[in-house]
């Protein structure tokens, strides 16, 4: 399982570096360019917990920039991202989030939380065993797997919400 720390308070600095730093690393083995603007991107997704639309990261990058950049252009960054494994996109939410397995292709599992849009990525071996059994029961070969689970986070619920 991986740790919750979408849901605790912490120093959130330390995640966005190890990120950047992850993606560079991936990047160069993978002979995959890291442009300044798709590093950017992923900074902008990494800034917390919670998921970011791609509307949201073009305002982002437009208040930190004397120059527009045009929607497609951080389509395009978002896609690299994907394909990568940097990022997730959460349907529900038609919003992005980093990924904290990046250097391993794997089935991503998230709680989100429905007040403050904390998300936290899982891993766990009996949700995607309980997800392939119940597939091949129903004689289906699953190729991707996106859980997405929404509820409320410890704190929200401290606060009573």
């Amino acid at each position: 399982m991986a740790s919750l720390l979408a849901f605790k308070r912490h120093d959130h600095r330390h995640c966005i570096e190890q990120a950047l730093q992850e993606a560079e690393q991936l990047c160069a083995r993978r002979e995959a360019r890291l442009t300044p603007l798709r590093r950017r991107v992923l900074e902008l997704v990494w800034q917390n917990h919670q998921p970011s639309g791609a509307y949201q990261l073009l305002d982002q990058l437009a208040a930190g920039s004397a120059s527009r950049v045009a929607p497609a252009t951080v389509y395009r960054a978002l896609d690299f991202l994907q394909e990568q494994g940097l990022v997730h996109r959460l349907a529900s939410l038609n919003a992005y989030i980093g990924c904290p397995h990046a250097e391993r292709h794997h089935r991503g599992h998230f709680l989100i939380c429905r007040h403050c849009q904390a998300t936290v990525e899982i891993t766990s071996s009996q949700v995607a065993e309980a997800i392939d059994a119940s597939a091949r029961a129903a004689g289906f070969e699953a190729e991707e797997e996106w859980v997405e689970v929404l509820g409320v986070c410890a704190g929200c619920r401290g606060r009573g919400q």
